[in-house]
């Protein structure tokens, strides 16, 4: 499994593009981009890499992970996928919700809705869905061999915040603590914002990680 980062949109949303090398079928994950200018050097990397995207993730709904599902649906013709819990923040609300927060896109209606245990296959890779709310309520992160991409559930030395609509700090501490400290310490986490980490250097330095344990 292949996995290249781009940070796109104002807030520097970590978007993903995750590949099987062999079969060269891939999935986009947190599309956050706001402009076509922005996307083009995604959609480039994909086209230069003969990569077929097969699905578009989102970890969760919030605009600066999602406003880029239009035009990367558009590009890739492939289905938008997100947690059945924040499949509202997508559509008509999503447009609302991108134009008072001051983005210019926004995202369609998904077009299939995840649930905890769901298996994301690409190629001859897959991703484990891990319902992980708290910072919205259909948050979820997604758990590979050796790898986990954690939206805006954890980054490097601290997590996402609570304190938007449907937001739980209790939530957002008890997904970290059954679905992601129980992790491998080498396990690689690919946060939703900032650098990647290890669950194992988030057990010593990440204050957060350790008051779920």
């Amino acid at each position: 499994m292949k996995v290249q980062t781009f940070a796109v949109g104002a807030l520097f949303t970590n978007c993903y593009v995750v590949s099987c090398e062999k079969t060269r079928e891939a999935l986009l994950i947190d599309p956050g981009f706001d402009t076509e200018a922005e996307a083009k050097k995604i959609f480039t990397y994909i086209n230069e890499n003969s990569l077929r995207v097969k699905f578009i993730v989102n970890t969760h709904g919030h605009p600066d992970h999602s406003c880029g599902n239009g035009l990367a649906k558009k590009n890739t013709e492939a289905p938008i996928l997100i947690h059945e819990l924040d499949a509202v923040m997508l559509g008509g609300v999503g447009k609302a919700v991108s134009q008072a927060f001051g983005f210019k896109d926004f995202s369609p209606m998904a077009d299939v809705l995840l649930r905890h245990g769901d298996l994301v296959e690409f190629g001859e890779e897959k991703l484990r869905v891990l319902h992980t709310p708290g910072h919205s309520p259909g948050s979820i992160s997604l758990l590979g061999k050796n790898l986990i991409f954690t939206g805006d559930t954890l980054f490097a030395g601290s997590v996402g915040r609570t304190d938007l609509p449907g937001g739980s700090y209790r939530d957002l501490m008890r997904s970290i603590k059954e679905r992601i400290a129980i992790l491998p310490e080498h396990f690689v986490v690919y946060p939703g914002h900032g650098p990647a980490t290890t669950i194992g250097t988030e057990k010593r330095v990440n204050p957060f990680m350790q008051e779920s344990m």
